[in-house]
């Protein structure tokens, strides 16, 4: 018969295994933005205070350079990195418990990758998308690939999608059905969208921008070339009256597409170019940013066809608008922070100001909204978290070592950030099992 002390020790360690389980294997975080695409995450406790001697769970070292934001999914971590010149990308797994890396490896080379001219982007910003069994990574025209996540077997790879990115790709792929979505906005003429199908990696569709725009040569080309064409936005996926649409910010435009066909639906005119955040859907409005040279936001209404600059255009906003942050929408209110750290907060449905303050720091990475609380990340370590209402609350500061370019992660009570050289798991320790009470 066994005893009442091993039935206590044995029912501690099933509970402390179940609760390990749980704060690792749930909430998947699958894409740049999370689950719902938009910043927001479930947890009940997700820290709100930590240091580099405070509440790191792990912390693993990763080589070269990566702006990608981690995909999360069953235990597993998958992140892209590649080296400073671009001669060579890889592909990492960590396990989720431990950090401990599992995967690690080379899917990419190139003898002229050519420079980039610019210095805040790097080799390996598109970040990868994950489901059941499959990981997607994406380095723009560099190369595109598959992975089983359980045998980390290449189940296809793409190196024929042509782009010059100029100062490297930034675009993340997306998968909506049978679909892998992939956007190209290079500084040449060759702007276009691409479907795969996820499963063999074979093209299903391929739509060319639509150019529109007032500054037309004789010979009918567009003048505006070069970086004047190019984007770095990551599409979602909305649904508008019984039909899918997907939405894509782009230079010069801001664009609606059928996703299983390509058709262009409908489109916004502007005159900016290089706009990275990613577009946000709440409360029927499409949030829209437009780039550099004339940076604004606006809110579309996403029911109409063809040009819809002047009829659906619900609103605008142009004071520090970020141009590499996306924005995040709680309630009725709109949150964001630019690239010198002032943060502003609109009512989302009208674009009325309700505060702007400066908060410090470089913001290039999207915030998060989890519990209520919304977290601001910038390229020097530090994390301010304030309450998202209409009067400005800062809750807390945090710092580490090293910034952030990428996006963060969640999954389960834990928060995952990627510095310029580390990934971090970043949680409150489980409080120890009552054996009284067993």
């Amino acid at each position: 018969m066994l005893s009442r002390h091993f039935i206590t020790y044995f029912t501690c360690l099933i509970i402390a295994t179940l609760k390990l389980t749980t704060a690792s294997g749930s909430n998947p975080w699958p894409d740049f933005r999370g689950p719902n695409h938009n910043g927001h995450g479930e947890s009940k406790k997700l820290p709100v205070t930590w240091s580099e001697e405070k509440h790191v769970t792990w912390k693993s070292a990763i080589h070269g350079m990566g702006w990608s934001t981690p995909a999360i999914y069953d235990n597993k971590i998958w992140l892209t990195t590649a080296t400073e010149d671009g001669k060579k990308m890889s592909v990492l797994c960590l396990d989720q418990t431990t950090g401990k890396i599992l995967f690690d490896k080379i899917f990419f080379e190139n003898e002229t990758p050519g420079d980039l001219r610019n210095k805040i982007n790097c080799y390996a910003s598109p970040s990868p998308v994950i489901e059941k069994d499959r990981v997607y990574i994406h380095f723009g025209s560099y190369g595109t690939a598959a992975i089983d996540t359980n045998t980390f077997e290449i189940l296809w790879q793409r190196r024929d999608l042509e782009c010059n990115h100029y100062v490297g790709p930034g675009s993340s792929p997306i998968l909506f059905k049978n679909l892998l979505i992939l956007s190209f906005d290079g500084m040449d003429f060759n702007q276009y969208l691409v479907a795969l199908d996820s499963k063999s990696g074979k093209t299903i569709w391929r739509t060319q921008r639509s150019d529109y725009y007032n500054d037309l040569e004789e010979n009918g080309k567009p003048k505006a070339n070069g970086d004047f064409r190019k984007a770095f936005s990551t599409p979602i996926i909305i649904e508008v009256n019984g039909q899918h649409q997907l939405i894509s910010a782009a230079a010069k435009a801001n664009y609606s597409y059928d996703p299983m066909t390509g058709e262009e639906l409908w489109y916004v005119r502007h005159k900016c170019w290089s706009n990275a955040p990613r577009p946000v859907y709440a409360n029927g409005l499409v949030y829209l940013t437009t780039g550099y040279l004339h940076n604004q936001l606006m809110a579309v209404k996403p029911d109409g066809r063809g040009d819809v600059t002047q009829t659906k255009v619900v609103w605008t906003y142009r004071k520090n608008v970020p141009k590499m942050s996306s924005v995040l929408v709680t309630n009725d209110l709109l949150f964001m922070a630019n690239e010198k750290g002032i943060a502003t907060c609109l009512n989302a449905n009208t674009g009325e100001q309700k505060w702007r303050k400066r908060i410090k720091g470089h913001i290039y990475s999207s915030p998060i909204c989890v519990n209520n609380l919304i977290y601001f990340f910038d390229d020097e370590g530090r994390t301010r978290i304030i309450k998202p209402k209409k009067d400005f609350k800062m809750l807390t500061y945090n710092q580490l070592d090293d910034g952030c370019m990428a996006s963060p992660a969640i999954s389960g009570n834990a928060l995952y950030l990627r510095t310029k050289t580390h990934l971090y798991r970043i949680e409150y320790p489980e409080p120890p099992v009552e054996t009284s009470s067993l």
